[in-house]
């Protein structure tokens, strides 16, 4: 039995939202990506398989969509994730547990030139060698998605506010291609990225204050 032939039960519709029909890969991955970002605004390491099995059901949900940038996206997210995964196991001041940080500018240096540069190489390649509709919201989506989630696997504050950048652009784009139960997710997204910038921020201060304190009384 061909790949094609076992994933095709996924892709089969289970409801209609707003007339468009929302299939079964849609719904797993509205479920997994939700449970993830939950797990993650929690600092919770279990965020990174649930995560790869969120990018899983969107590689199939986007390339069917047409959201070709995207659906390659989530192959990158599959690496990454084996990367913060490692990340958060072994590094920081205990096992599990990598310490909240900031991004240093010498990060923010290359990380916004980079994001640049990212958008706008997609953005030609979809245009001329996809049937993509969306060509440069699919890019600019990508590329700030790529360095939000290279900033999670440090646990980086600033992780966030590149969520909630491309989560305000994923959120119509995903309405205008029809993926109504993904565009609800990404608003579901947007008010989680609000609560874990929110808890990671309130770690950070506790640590520093601590250290201060420490460093005050030796």
């Amino acid at each position: 039995m061909a790949l094609a032939d076992v994933l095709a039960p996924l892709q089969q519709p289970l409801f209609t939202l707003l007339d468009t029909p929302v299939s079964w890969v849609e719904v797993l991955g509205f479920g997994s990506g939700a449970l993830c970002v939950w797990l993650v605004a929690r600092r919770h390491i279990a965020n990174w398989p649930v995560g790869i099995a969120n990018n899983l059901f969107f590689i199939l949900l986007f390339g069917g969509a047409g959201l070709y940038a995207d659906a390659a996206l989530q192959i990158v997210y599959v690496v990454l994730a084996v990367y913060g995964w490692w990340s958060w196991a072994a590094a920081g001041p205990a096992a599990g547990r990598l310490a909240v940080s900031r991004t240093d500018r010498r990060t923010w240096a290359v990380l916004a030139p980079a994001t640049a540069v990212a958008t706008v190489l997609l953005a030609v390649l979809l245009d001329r060698a996809t049937d993509s509709t969306v060509p440069f919201w699919d890019a600019l989506t990508t590329a700030l998605s790529l360095a939000a989630t290279y900033g999670q696997c440090r646990k980086k504050i600033e992780s966030w506010y590149l969520w909630i950048a491309a989560d305000l652009v994923y959120i119509p784009l995903y309405a205008y291609k029809g993926l109504y139960l993904t565009s609800l997710l990404y608003a579901g997204f947007l008010l989680l990225c609000l609560a874990g910038l929110r808890g990671w921020r309130a770690e950070f201060t506790a640590r520093t204050s601590t250290t201060t304190r420490m460093e005050a009384v030796a």
